[in-house]
């Protein structure tokens, strides 16, 4: 049977390690992928680590996937070898359970995940549920479009399902992985744009991304930032941190939104009556389906928004994955294959 290259994480905790893996033909309703590109997301930090149940050592990482369909197996009609596609953190659905069929496939009893369910993208090639698949559209690299199927999907859906309008305020909370593309979809959207963060560091980046206002959460309250400017619409917590976010309700308008993303553990130190006189919401978002990863990826093309992206090869896995785990990645780092 022929082998391809992908890199193994062996046990929780371990280092991350380049092996050669058996190449099975996909089974029913699946396509096998050959990955072009495969970003390195935060999330990956849990799964090295052991912090999501039932995995299977040992894990192959990466769910932000780009590449060219190079098998079909049966029953798979709307994909063929040759076609683009992109695979994110939706990887896969049943279409049977409860919430598959009242239409909520983000919350599919079965929702698969790469490198959590099956293999991921840190890898020469992959087989992925046909269910997972977004085409790429023409005038997206590879490269480019990793990062569109979590961070990109994730920020982007999480602000159009808001009830924000256009010239309306809103901010995102952290200018790192998600914040960037989140402060370039919030501008193209119509948005009055505000970056958050610590320091002076990234006012520059931020107004070069496309925010009209910066705040300095280290120098100032932002809630009374945000109020000078008329108070936000929305706040999109893109920022893993519950204190920083609670920081930001008494900066919402009336029925204001605060939209995380920010994935943490940590209770939000926030009282109820801070939210009832003037009616705020606090919602989780999760990413979004393949039409949504899609839909991402054409309103990327459209608006010119991109990830700001350091490319390493697959070889380098090891070295992609430290340069994000200890911050020294600004942005998103990307895998070649």
């Amino acid at each position: 049977m022929p082998t391809h290259k992908a890199v193994h994480v062996p046990s929780a905790g371990a280092a991350l390690t380049l092996a050669d893996v058996e190449t099975a033909s996909p089974p029913r309703d699946h396509v096998r992928i050959a990955v072009s590109a495969c970003g390195v997301c935060g999330t990956d930090h849990a799964f090295v680590n052991g912090g999501f149940p039932g995995l299977s050592w040992p894990v192959t990482l990466g769910h932000e996937i780009a590449g060219t369909v190079a098998e079909v197996g049966d029953g798979v009609e709307d994909f063929a070898v040759g076609d683009r596609v992109a695979v994110g953190w939706f990887g896969g659905n049943c279409n049977r359970c409860m919430p598959c069929r009242k239409g909520k496939f983000m919350q599919c009893e079965r929702m698969q995940v790469p490198s959590w369910h099956y293999p991921g993208g840190y890898a020469e090639s992959t087989t992925v549920p046909a269910t997972a698949l977004a085409r790429i559209p023409e005038g997206l690299s590879f490269v480019e479009a990793a990062p569109m199927g979590c961070a990109g999907v994730t920020t982007f859906n999480g602000l159009r399902n808001t009830r924000a309008k256009a010239g309306d305020l809103v901010a995102v909370l952290g200018v790192g992985g998600l914040g960037h593309l989140g402060v370039q979809f919030a501008r193209a959207m119509g948005f009055e744009t505000v970056a958050i963060a610590r320091g002076e560091g990234k006012a520059q980046d931020a107004k070069d991304l496309g925010a009209h206002h910066y705040v300095d959460s280290n120098a100032t309250d932002v809630s009374a930032e945000l109020q000078k400017l008329g108070g936000a619409a929305v706040v999109l917590a893109t920022a893993a941190n519950s204190e920083a976010m609670a920081a930001t309700i008494g900066g919402l308008g009336p029925e204001g939104e605060l939209v995380i993303i920010g994935v943490t553990p940590d209770n939000l130190p926030i009282s109820p009556l801070d939210l009832i006189n003037s009616g705020l919401s606090v919602t989780g978002h999760p990413s979004g389906t393949s039409r949504d990863v899609e839909e991402t990826m054409h309103f990327a093309v459209q608006t010119g928004v991109r990830a700001m992206i350091e490319e390493r090869p697959l070889a380098e896995a090891a070295e992609a994955y430290a340069a994000m785990d200890s911050g020294r990645a600004r942005y998103r780092m990307v895998l070649t294959v």
